[in-house]
């Protein structure tokens, strides 16, 4: 039943809680080879997904799959999937090292696997300290070595970058790009989009436990109102200009600036110097991820 493709399949996925209803018919596909940002403001029900996916929670309705199978169906399902979810428990007078020792047992992985995967997070001179002197962050690395030690195909990660300084979010950030590089799949859950922006392939965005956009950086940036901005002696006379043209997009910034929508810069200097108008500045404007992420989470509440 395993097919062995890293894939995770979420299909009409439902769960309610009493009259509460977290998840509603959601569905997106993870593939394998890149690093897929899951985002969706604190309530969305991110997390209830994530524990549906990882066999935690049982759905009300639809089903959750890695690999072709339920999570309960996978053989040695650790070895197959490592998980960092919100809620990490360590004993604070056990070391790093024992802790992942115990795990490593429970796995049926050898011991030396674990000073493997201490080296991986960046823990190997820390591994023999008492974890309940560590900082959070150190914490967080610590359970992403937990989730390594099968050696999994697939990572699924809950808000990993809770208490990591920005240092360590460039570090997180390239570790999940170079294990997705191996042909592996990376799903990261985040509220923030500015968080995961810069390293991740794919976004699924949810919000009210329903799909609001699934696809890449570029597709969420092509739903946003592209502008360019031209800065002009005579904005008047240009805008009259880019009207005649057929251009109806056209808006007075507060700087004196015109903002021009659907065209790109190259017809609206066309326009400009047809018009005999000068320009002193002409720039597409970059769209806001962040902005348009905020839009889409937002419309699913009015």
């Amino acid at each position: 039943m395993n097919d062995g493709s890293g894939r995770i399949g979420v299909h009409d996925l439902t769960k309610q809680f009493g009259a509460v209803t977290a998840v509603a018919g959601l569905g997106f596909t993870v593939e394998p080879g890149g690093v897929t940002g899951f985002l969706g403001p604190n309530g969305s029900g991110k997390t209830t997904t994530l524990r549906m996916i990882l066999g935690l929670v049982a759905p009300t309705s639809g089903e959750a799959r890695i690999n072709g199978a339920r999570f309960a169906e996978l053989d040695a399902p650790g070895r197959v999937v490592g998980a960092v979810l919100e809620a990490q428990g360590f004993h604070p007078t056990r070391s790093g090292r024992a802790h992942l020792r115990v795990a490593a047992a429970a796995l049926g992985v050898p011991d030396r696997r674990v000073d493997e995967v201490l080296g991986l997070v960046g823990l190997a001179d820390a591994g023999g300290r008492a974890v309940g002197g560590w900082s959070l962050g150190m914490k967080q690395r610590l359970a992403l070595a937990t989730a390594l030690l099968g050696d999994p195909q697939v990572l699924v990660l809950d808000e990993p970058a809770n208490g990591l300084d920005p240092e360590g979010i460039a570090w997180l950030r390239e570790f999940l790009r170079g294990f997705a590089r191996q042909g592996r799949t990376v799903l990261v859950s985040s509220h923030l989009l500015a968080e995961v922006e810069q390293g991740v392939d794919h976004l699924v965005v949810i919000d009210a436990g329903r799909c609001v956009f699934q696809g890449g950086l570029e597709q969420l940036r092509g739903t946003g109102p592209a502008r360019v901005l031209v800065r002009c002696p005579d904005p008047v006379r240009l805008a009259q200009a880019l009207a005649a043209a057929g251009v109806v997009e056209i808006d007075t910034l507060p700087d004196g600036r015109l903002g021009v929508g659907g065209v790109d810069a190259a017809r609206v200097g066309d326009v400009a110097l047809a018009a005999g108008v000068a320009v002193h500045g002409l720039v597409e404007e970059r769209v806001d991820l962040e902005q348009m992420f905020l839009q889409l989470v937002s419309g699913v509440r009015r």
